[in-house]
């Protein structure tokens, strides 16, 4: 039995996704980096993928990109990942911005995303694969600019 956070929940994500459809890239930007702290739950899976690659302004996926990077965990990973594996090259740009905006200050940070990044490539789904080998990439070519004490 769904107990009243998860209705409420879905709830959150189904208003969340409405604004998928909003004319104003403001709406759809919030909405996507609001998603993100949802972006365990199967239904926040296909408008988090809309937000990454919306049609009308990259604004809106550097934005979600962002957020699901923030994250810091595998969910927020893989959704990225998922979407570098259909992304145009400016969709990607913008997500290498995200990813470059995120990791850029904290090596610890940056290197546990990689060893994320290495555990999933091992994963059964090719094209995700693909899109985390991707994302892995961008991850190991930035130098941080904080590094823990005692590492040069």
């Amino acid at each position: 039995m769904a107990s009243m956070s998860d209705e409420v929940r879905r709830a959150v994500v189904a208003a969340l996704q409405r604004l998928a459809d909003s004319p104003n890239f403001r709406d759809r930007a919030d909405a996507g980096r609001a998603l993100a702290s949802f972006a365990d739950m199967p239904e926040a899976q296909q408008p988090l993928q809309q937000f990454l690659l919306d049609v009308a302004d990259t604004f809106v996926t550097r934005a979600t990109a962002e957020a699901l990077l923030r994250r810091e965990d595998a969910t927020g990973l893989a959704a990225v990942a998922s979407a570098l594996t259909s992304a145009d090259d400016n969709h990607a740009d913008w997500i290498h911005t995200a990813v470059r905006d995120v990791f850029m200050i904290y090596a610890d940070k940056r290197d546990a995303a990689v060893r994320t990044c290495d555990a999933m490539i091992e994963g059964p789904d090719l094209p995700l694969r693909r899109g985390v080998a991707q994302l892995r990439d961008m991850l190991i070519e930035i130098n941080p600019v904080l590094h823990p004490v005692g590492e040069n």
